[in-house]
C-alpha cells in the first residue's frame, strides 16, 4: 500500500509513526508545513513531521498552499490512499482526486461534534465528559466527511488540551492503522455525519486565554485547562501579566468582587488533587478558584504556596482590572 502522509505537529507523529512501523505499508511521499522562525535566534526549524520524515529518509514537500505542481508531483509516485493529520492546509479537490481511495483523517474529536481547528480545548470548554479521534474521509467541507471509525476517552478533572491531545494523538494512530488496510480493500465503509448534531471549534487566538473573573469559577477552571499548553490562561495584575496553570473550582457564594484574591483556609482540595490545599482563592462570578500555580513575567512557575512565600500583597489584591 503507497501512502502519501499530511501532517505538521507533535499531534501527528504517533500516525505517522504507525504507518511507517507496519508491514505493508510504504510512505512514499510527505506533505508538511514550511521550516518556520523558532527560538530566541529566530533559526527556521522544520516541523516535527518533517524533523521525523529527514529522519527516515521519506521525500518531503513543504508548499505554503498545495497548488497543481504539488498534486502532480504526487501523482506520479502513484499513491493508494492519503492519510492526514493536522497538516495545515487545505486539500483542493484536484488534490483529492489524485487518491484512487481517498484522504482520510485523524481528526481529534467525536464527529459531528468540535469540527474545526480546537477539537480538544473545545471539548474540555464545553464540559464534554468525553473526547477522543475519528478516522473521516476528506471532502471539500470542514470536517464534514463521512465517519469510517471513532474511538473515545473520558475527559479527567486534570485533563489539560496537552495531556489529552498527546492522548487522543495514540488512540486515533492505532484506530487509522486499524481502519486503513481494510478501506484500502474495500472491507470497511464510511457513515455520514448527522449535520444536525454538528458544533464548530474555531482557531484559538491568544486573547481567549484572557479571564473573566465575572464567569463562574467552573468556567474558568474549564478555560485553564482548555488553554493549556496554549494560549494559557492570563490575567492581569499589578499591570503585567499573571498567568494561571493550575486552578481548582470551589463551590458556595463568596462575599467580595469578582477578582479578588482572598486567603484560602488550608483546607484539602480534592482527593484527586493529593495534598494541594486552598491557600489563595479569587472570588468568581459563582463561586471561587483556588489557585494553584501561577507565573509572573520572567520567572518561572511556582506552586501557590511558594508564590506566597515571595509575594504577600497578593492577598487582598484585585486581578483583572
Amino acid at each position: 500500500m503507497r501512502v502519501v502522509f499530511f501532517g505538521s505537529p507533535d499531534y501527528a507523529l504517533p500516525t505517522l509513526r504507525g504507518l511507517l512501523a507496519t508491514p505493508g505499508i510504504e510512505v512514499v511521499a510527505v506533505v508538511t508545513q514550511p521550516a518556520r522562525p523558532r527560538g530566541r535566534a529566530g533559526t527556521p526549524e522544520p516541523t516535527p513531521v518533517g524533523a521525523l520524515a529527514a529522519e527516515a529518509g521519506i521525500p518531503t514537500l513543504t508548499p505554503e498552499r498545495i497548488r497543481r505542481d504539488t498534486t502532480e508531483a504526487l501523482t506520479a509516485l502513484a499513491p493508494d490512499v492519503g492519510v492526514l493529520a493536522a497538516s495545515g492546509h487545505i486539500l483542493p479537490q484536484h488534490l483529492l482526486d489524485a487518491f484512487p481511495h481517498g484522504v482520510l483523517n485523524v481528526h481529534a474529536s467525536l464527529l459531528p461534534r468540535h469540527r474545526g481547528a480546537s477539537p480538544v480545548a473545545a471539548a474540555i470548554l464545553a464540559g464534554d465528559a468525553e473526547a477522543g479521534a475519528s478516522i473521516m474521509v476528506v471532502v471539500r467541507a470542514l470536517d464534514g466527511g463521512p465517519v469510517a471509525a471513532r474511538v473515545a476517552t473520558p475527559i479527567g478533572p486534570l485533563d489539560t488540551a496537552g495531556t489529552l491531545t498527546d492522548r487522543i494523538a495514540d488512540l486515533g494512530a492505532r484506530a487509522m492503522l486499524d481502519v486503513l488496510p481494510r478501506w484500502v480493500g474495500g472491507d470497511h465503509r464510511a457513515e455520514p455525519q448527522d449535520e444536525a448534531l454538528a458544533t464548530y471549534a474555531p482557531r484559538l487566538a491568544k486573547s481567549d486565554g484572557v479571564i473573566d473573573w465575572s464567569q463562574s469559577a467552573e468556567a474558568i477552571w474549564r478555560r485553564v485547562r482548555a488553554f493549556a499548553p496554549w494560549p494559557l490562561a492570563t490575567t492581569t495584575y499589578l499591570d503585567a501579566t499573571l498567568t494561571v496553570h493550575e486552578a481548582w473550582p470551589l463551590p458556595g457564594r463568596i462575599d467580595a468582587a469578582p477578582g479578588t484574591v482572598l486567603a484560602g483556609d488550608g483546607s484539602p482540595l480534592d482527593a484527586v488533587l493529593g495534598d494541594r490545599r486552598a491557600l489563595a482563592v479569587v472570588a468568581c462570578g459563582v463561586g471561587a478558584l483556588a489557585l494553584l500555580r501561577v507565573q509572573r513575567p520572567g520567572k518561572r512557575a511556582l506552586d501557590i504556596e511558594e508564590y506566597l512565600r515571595g509575594d504577600r500583597a497578593f492577598i487582598g489584591a484585585r486581578l483583572g482590572g
